[in-house]
């Protein structure tokens, strides 16, 4: 069954006990909480996941148990993305095997590869990974801006099929209406790199759905209004703190 990529995507965050360990009775209530609000997809161990903290075992369970609650209703995109190319497909595999439908892969923390380096990255992800790859670029966290020349060359993947873009810069979506290449694409903007529309589940991102009929004065506008009402960081608490 295909399951549409379009809406609001929450990347949802991990509840963790006093001691801890995970706390699979709120992971629960966090999922039916999502179901019972009409979101059109969750993701699974993103950085709002604290994926970077999670064991194997962890990552596991967190998947499993989402796939089992939302049933094949909504898709479920597993963050799979490292600094390492192997690594990265190694983690991409798993969250196949997990029964995710998509992975958010975002550019390699830390290492800043070149733009060339990146599409190499991409590419064998997106051939050797085993799931639909959604491109994630936040350069203020990973310290790497993957331009948009780049998303462009790397849409024409038949199995890369999107970005989540959180570079900030409004006008930057704007450069992401393909003429061709990109049908097959969509484009989530986040007006600040915070993760934070899609990990509160309470603010309408501006989706690529809208863009064509939106004014550039009127699209900014309404990201800034966006920012304003988020007034505080979405850093997750570092565990064992």
């Amino acid at each position: 069954m295909s399951l549409s990529l379009s809406g609001l995507i929450t990347a949802l965050a991990t509840p963790f006990q006093a001691n801890g360990a995970l706390d699979p009775d709120g992971w629960q209530r966090l999922l039916h909480l999502q179901l019972e609000g009409g979101v059109h997809g969750v993701v699974v161990a993103g950085s709002t996941g604290e994926a970077a903290a999670l064991s194997d075992d962890e990552y596991d369970q967190l998947l499993r148990s989402a796939v089992k609650a939302v049933a094949g209703r909504i898709p479920v995109l597993a963050g799979t993305g490292l600094s390492g190319t192997a690594k990265t497909i190694e983690q991409t595999r798993r969250a196949a095997a997990n029964g995710a439908t998509h992975a958010l892969v975002v550019t390699p923390p830390y290492v800043r590869p070149t733009q060339a380096g990146l599409i190499a990255h991409y590419r064998a992800v997106a051939d050797q990974g085993g799931l639909p790859v959604i491109l994630y670029n936040v350069p203020g966290r990973t310290g790497c801006d993957m331009l948009p020349e780049t998303v462009a060359e790397l849409a024409r993947h038949p199995n890369i099929v999107g970005i989540k873009e959180a570079v900030g810069d409004v006008g930057r979506v704007h450069l992401y209406r393909w003429g061709d290449g990109g049908a097959h694409f969509h484009v989530w903007f986040v007006p600040r790199p915070l993760g934070m529309v899609e990990a509160r589940g309470a603010m309408l991102p501006l989706w690529e759905e809208v863009l064509p009929n939106v004014p550039d004065e009127e699209l900014a506008s309404a990201a800034r209004r966006v920012a304003a009402a988020m007034t505080e960081e979405a850093d997750p608490a570092l565990r064992g703190t």
